[in-house]
């Protein structure tokens, strides 16, 4: 079965956060967009996979439909050893790390739809799993800008619908104890996620500060993300340290866990390459004893591929959702916890394909068709 065409759309979904919108580069980030990837094989199957984009989605969806695409369609669709080698090997003076990568991340979750659908079999089943039970769930924040009232409402809310683990997006210890102290949130553990805010000075007095409030991480507190040293520096403090949802790929976790940096490996599926990539990193993770908690605040495919993988090789596993209601999402109902939980889909591949009304009414422009044209 070769890849007849690639097509890429996106789609915008209003949301409300407990709080005001905040801005991204000058616009108010009102929306929540899902860039899907749709492949389809010459022999009729339909896989469907999520590349990673957040405010730059145009930015991803131009190396999917620009490189990406015309790299892959005619390959094999089930030969992805050759095609992760060979197409990330062909993009890699673009970068290692971002828009060409997150491309094909969702060009191979795709592809893994793909194959379970054509074997009969969920993912969690191809990938040697259980049966899962619904997966333990935690609500991640989004930023309030240190507004303390709105930071402790919303970590009421998350407590009072079923989460007992809580991730702030903010950068003050004074946010931390609102949390800590909000209705409801003596029993729950609360994580702090700073978006590598501080420089490798800033970070240690800021976990010297922090290090008596228990939390049960703090991630990414150091600027660049990429400075094992610097992260590996604020140890002494006594606080579990996590990143790695903008580290490039398996050598990236590699050079983070030599560096002695994290406790915890946040791999996102969208963003190190797929599916593929996750598992390697998982099993690098593994021998080295250190935890795996994929990093998936995102709303499609690409939430669902973590669902499986977590469900079928990560021990105790706990996954990311973004405080966000949205107003309606194509991959309802298993993007959405029930009392903190997650159900994992038990249909072939990833198990649940888009709601067509719901993409046709937010849709944001057409969608892009890369085909394979035969020679």
């Amino acid at each position: 079965m070769q890849i007849a065409a690639i097509e890429t759309s996106v789609v915008a979904l209003p949301y409300s956060m407990g709080g005001p919108h905040p801005l991204f580069a000058g616009q108010a980030w009102d929306r929540m967009e899902i860039l899907l990837v749709k492949v389809e094989t010459t022999d009729g199957f339909v896989g469907w996979g999520e590349a990673f984009g957040h405010a730059a989605i145009p930015t991803t969806k131009a190396a999917i439909d620009s490189i990406v695409a015309p790299l892959m369609v005619g390959r094999d669709a089930g030969d992805l050893a050759t095609l992760t080698r060979q197409v990330l090997h062909g993009v890699h003076l673009l970068g290692r790390n971002g828009s060409f990568v997150y491309g094909f991340s969702g060009v191979e979750i795709a592809l893994w739809d793909i194959i379970g659908k054509r074997a009969g079999m969920p993912l969690w089943r191809l990938l040697g799993g259980g049966a899962p039970a619904p997966l333990p769930a935690y609500a991640s924040l989004l930023r309030y800008g240190n507004d303390l009232d709105l930071v402790a409402r919303n970590t009421a809310d998350a407590c009072a619908a079923g989460y007992r683990h809580i991730k702030l997006h903010e950068v003050t210890l004074e946010a931390v104890r609102a949390a800590r102290q909000a209705p409801g949130a003596a029993d729950a553990a609360i994580m702090l996620d700073v978006n590598c805010v501080w420089t490798p000075p800033e970070a240690r007095a800021m976990a010297a500060a922090l290090a008596g409030e228990g939390l049960h991480w703090l991630e990414e507190p150091v600027w660049p993300p990429e400075d094992g040293a610097g992260l590996a520096s604020l140890r002494p403090h006594g606080i579990p340290l996590s990143a790695g949802e903008n580290t490039a790929g398996l050598f990236g976790f590699k050079a983070l866990i030599e560096a002695g940096a994290i406790d915890i490996a946040q791999p996102s599926v969208t963003k190190v390459g797929g599916i593929g990539e996750m598992i390697r990193v998982i099993r690098l993770c593994e021998g080295r004893g250190i935890r795996v908690v994929p990093h998936s605040p995102y709303f499609g495919p690409g939430f669902i591929a973590t669902l499986h993988i977590a469900a079928a090789l990560i021990e105790n596993p706990m996954i990311e959702v973004l405080w966000a209601h949205m107003e309606a999402n194509p991959f309802d109902p298993w993007v959405r916890p029930e009392g903190g939980r997650l159900a994992v889909p038990t249909a072939p591949g990833l198990g649940c394909d888009p709601d067509p009304a719901i993409l046709a009414r937010y849709a944001k422009g057409p969608p892009t068709r890369t085909e394979w044209r035969r020679a």
